[in-house]
């Protein structure tokens, strides 16, 4: 059976993607990760990066004895599965991305880690506040929300993923987004799309950015439609 690995989004974990596991199992060997300091994995001194996120992945497949897999991720876990596989292109087979940001630069990163601030959503947003408290226990949410806008900001400096190393990708990849998705615009997941040399283009109608609104029976479906060709 062939592999898949699910990525979880900023703030995420593996939890978020358990519905989505569950559906794939018997099709695939699946496996999830937490990132570096989330779901209650330790936070590190070392700052947040693709680069971090990249070696948890590749820590993953060497534990599990994992020599090549399919990956499904879901936002930031998409950047971070584009960069793992510039890094390591043999070891990846195919790529599905949903709801990844492309566009960044110091102005936008600037508005994205404007929002993420914990004393406004304690405040605000106090059922999120706890939501995030749980996920990611005994670990502190607060420092892992500090630790990802520090991220942010360096993506806008640098972007790790750019019109130079892009094309280089020739594995299979579907970049995915919603119609509705505020935080992530279709021309910047086209941008992607048309640098990469082996790309598939996906627009889910009536649908938002968080995953949890995203019909599970509809990823999956998609999921297999596109691993499946690209086996």
């Amino acid at each position: 059976m062939e592999n898949l690995l699910l990525l979880h989004g900023a703030l995420g974990a593996a939890t978020t993607l358990e519905a989505i596991k569950d559906k794939l199992q018997g099709q695939f060997n699946v496996y999830t990760l937490d990132f570096s300091g989330h779901g209650g994995r330790l936070i590190s001194p070392e700052p947040f990066s693709m680069t971090l996120f990249s070696q948890d992945i590749l820590n993953l497949m060497e534990q599990e004895g994992i020599e090549q897999t399919h990956i499904f991720g879901y936002s930031m876990g998409g950047y971070a599965a584009l960069t793992f596989a510039l890094q390591n292109p043999e070891r990846v087979r195919s790529i599905f991305t949903l709801a990844t940001k492309f566009a960044w630069s110091p102005e936008a990163a600037a508005k994205e880690a404007k929002l993420l601030d914990p004393e406004k959503i304690e405040l605000k947003v106090p059922q999120f506040a706890e939501t995030l408290r749980n996920r990611h226990a005994p670990q502190d949410w607060k420092e892992l929300m500090h630790k990802t806008a520090e991220m942010m900001q360096h993506l806008g400096q640098k972007p790790p993923l750019n019109p130079q190393n892009l094309p280089s990708l020739h594995l299979p990849v579907q970049v995915a987004v919603g119609d509705r998705d505020s935080m992530v615009g279709l021309e910047e997941t086209l941008w992607a799309y048309r640098l990469l040399a082996n790309a598939r283009l996906l627009v889910l109608p009536d649908t938002k950015h968080p995953l949890e609104l995203v019909p599970v029976e509809r990823l999956v479906n998609e999921i297999l439609t596109f691993t499946k060709a690209a086996i």
